[in-house]
């Protein structure tokens, strides 16, 4: 069982930065692949990044990537999404998840992902 809890998120200004954190416990992550995902009323479920939590390898979706980094504190059992340059259409709500193992096929979805925290929410004003 792993349980995780976000936090970090609040409203900012186009341009701005904010820094997401998830908070894990409940068990080892050393096998697990984490992965932030974001949400917006009728849309589907988004893939922003994971990462593979021994290597640290980092996926990205690629119309993020540059803005947005994931990156994890193995001492904190932590992982974190820092989002810079944000703009309007960044606005959405922020999932952490965690899943055993990696696969490099559907790292992407969100199925195989077994544990979720409760999302926190990002508004970004023009």
């Amino acid at each position: 069982q792993v349980q995780l809890v976000e936090s970090g998120g609040g409203l900012v200004q186009a341009g701005g930065s904010l820094r997401l954190s998830c908070a894990a416990s409940g068990r080892t992550l050393s096998t697990y692949t984490m992965g932030w995902f974001r949400t917006t009323p009728g849309e589907e479920r988004e893939f922003v990044a994971a990462i593979r939590w021994l290597r640290g390898s980092t996926f990205y979706t690629d119309s993020l990537k540059g803005r947005f980094t994931i990156s994890r504190d193995s001492t904190k059992n932590t992982v974190y999404l820092q989002m810079n340059s944000l703009k309007p259409e960044d606005t959405a709500l922020y999932y952490c998840a965690a899943r055993f193992g990696f696969s490099g096929s559907d790292y992407f979805r969100a199925e195989p992902y077994d544990y979720w925290g409760q999302g926190t929410q990002v508004t970004v004003s023009s």
